[in-house]
């Protein structure tokens, strides 16, 4: 990938690629790292409660769990018989080897010590030693496994994702139980320093795009990465579209049989979603419902998605092109109909349409970014004043509000929000470009769109997969209609999976 914006000279190092804090690992550079810091903590301890082995404990306060501190590590420390009697060095050995109920790590560097403190644990500074000893005790504070509030389920799981990383993998693995599937961690953010992991199985997964992954998310330089959007916009192959190209869900599920058809998993801690890389067409079209129902009604559903699609992206802009330059397409009642609606009213049809179109834009994000109660009010306010009173009003015909609502309850059927949003921005364009040159200018405008969508790439696979597929590959249950499970035999083709073969 290309760089993105002006370079900057003199750019900090990631702190992956060289250690963010220099110097001796001392108390001293502990206690000036974390000067200022109201949270940080220093206490004594007495090592078998002998006077001569006296350590100082650094934490930080709220990153530790107050009653794993006290009970299984200083607990043990102040009161164990053999490092009462051990010499400095054997005591601080055997810290080191178990005398503790808590994972420990022996810190021998200044950035260890300190990103040990940040993750939760406790740091005893034994003097003489040069090393320092980290006891794991986080308080593990975190939101519970809830439903999955933006992919609802009929028929199937009802967890979903959480801001915990390892509360994800371990979604995961309850899924995935072979020990195939592996997980490597990098991190980003030169101030947020979030860790994010890759998952994928081994001996299925492609492993260029295991690598190409790997690439991309070890070469984000940034300060931050607390949003989707840090994540998304730094590692996608082409930033000047508004489709999404990658896909994401809250669904464990799904998540799972991303990986299972040879896709690469992300997931960064602090945020509910796990990525599936590549993004394609035909992955922002599927639901977990899928694979849940009949074969016959998930097919039909899934060509009704599609079609409903069309009917959201072409509807206002082939009525305003038959309505303006067209006419001899619509039949003679309906034409004499939409001539009557449209006597009293002041403004011509492309007016009506992009007024509506932008009106309901505005009541939809005022809805979404209002709390519950007051967000349904205004939708239900907004719908009142946009749609009867501006009928009554002889603001906007009847036809025009018809179609308008149509293309926008049809836009939501697609299970993308974001694909949708997309969708929505290219049929305020080809309504525009309806009222310039009919249909002539519509053909036009998705001519440009298809070629725009062809021209894509996810990682290295087509966008427009699986229309960019062969015919067999469709055959194969891959594209649009869902052939019965036994029918499937293989994996996409299109992912380059070691394995290609997913059943006897």
């Amino acid at each position: 990938m290309g760089w993105i914006g002006p370079k900057e000279e003199n750019i900090p190092p990631h702190p992956r690629q060289e250690p963010r804090f220099y110097g001796d690992l001392t108390a001293e550079r502990i206690r000036y790292i974390f000067q200022d810091c109201a949270d940080f903590r220093e206490r004594q301890v007495l090592i078998g409660g002998d006077p001569d082995k006296r350590a100082a404990a650094f934490t930080i306060d709220g990153q530790v769990r107050g009653e794993r501190l006290y009970d299984y590590v200083l607990r043990p420390l102040a009161t164990s018989d053999l490092l009462r009697t051990a010499t400095p060095e054997a005591a601080f050995r055997m810290m080191t080897e178990g005398m503790v109920y808590a994972s420990v790590t022996v810190c021998d560097t200044l950035d260890q010590a300190v990103f040990a403190l940040v993750d939760g644990s406790v740091v005893f500074d034994f003097p003489g030693q040069g090393k320092m000893v980290a006891y794991s005790v986080p308080t593990e504070e975190k939101r519970s496994v809830s439903d999955p509030e933006n992919e609802p389920s009929l028929k199937g799981a009802q967890d979903a994702f959480v801001e915990s990383l390892r509360t994800n993998t371990s979604l995961v693995r309850r899924r995935l139980r072979a020990p195939e599937l592996k997980i490597a961690e990098v991190t980003a953010g030169r101030q947020t320093v979030t860790p994010i992991d890759i998952l994928y199985i081994d001996g299925l997964t492609n492993p260029d795009l295991v690598t190409e992954v790997k690439t991309r998310l070890e070469g984000i330089d940034t300060d931050e990465l607390l949003q989707t959007a840090c994540l998304e916009e730094l590692i996608v192959d082409e930033v000047k579209t508004a489709f999404p190209l990658i896909a994401y869900t809250q669904r464990p599920d799904r998540f799972c049989a991303g990986l299972v058809e040879g896709r690469v998993g992300v997931i960064v801690d602090g945020i509910p979603l796990g990525y599936l890389m590549p993004g394609t067409v035909g992955q922002f079209f599927k639901t977990g419902q899928d694979r849940a129902q009949n074969w016959v009604a998930a097919s039909c559903l899934s060509v009704l998605r599609y079609l409903c699609m069309l009917g959201s992206l072409f509807l206002p802009g082939v009525y305003v092109a038959a309505v303006n330059f067209h006419p001899e397409m619509i039949p003679a009642k309906l034409a004499w109909s939409i001539s009557e609606a449209k006597i009293d009213v002041p403004f011509s049809t492309v007016f009506e349409v992009l007024i509506l179109l932008l009106a309901f834009e505005v009541v939809q994000e005022a809805g979404l970014r209002l709390p519950g109660p007051i967000g349904q009010t205004v939708s239900i306010l907004g719908g009142l004043v946009v749609g009867t009173a501006a009928v009554e009003a002889k603001i906007v015909s009847p036809v025009v509000l018809i179609v308008v609502a149509v293309a926008g309850i049809a836009g939501y059927t697609v299970p993308s929000q974001e694909f949708s949003s997309a969708l929505r921005l290219w049929r305020l364009i080809l309504t525009v470009a309806a009222s310039l040159g009919g249909l002539f200018a519509v053909v036009g405008g998705a001519a440009v769109l298809v070629c725009r969508l062809a021209r894509l790439e996810s990682f290295g696979t087509p966008y427009l997969t699986p229309f960019a597929a062969s015919g067999r590959e469709r055959a194969q249950g891959h594209g649009v209609i869902r052939w019965p499970l036994p029918w499937v035999k293989f994996r996409e083709s299109a992912l380059h999976p070691r394995n290609k073969r997913r059943q006897g």
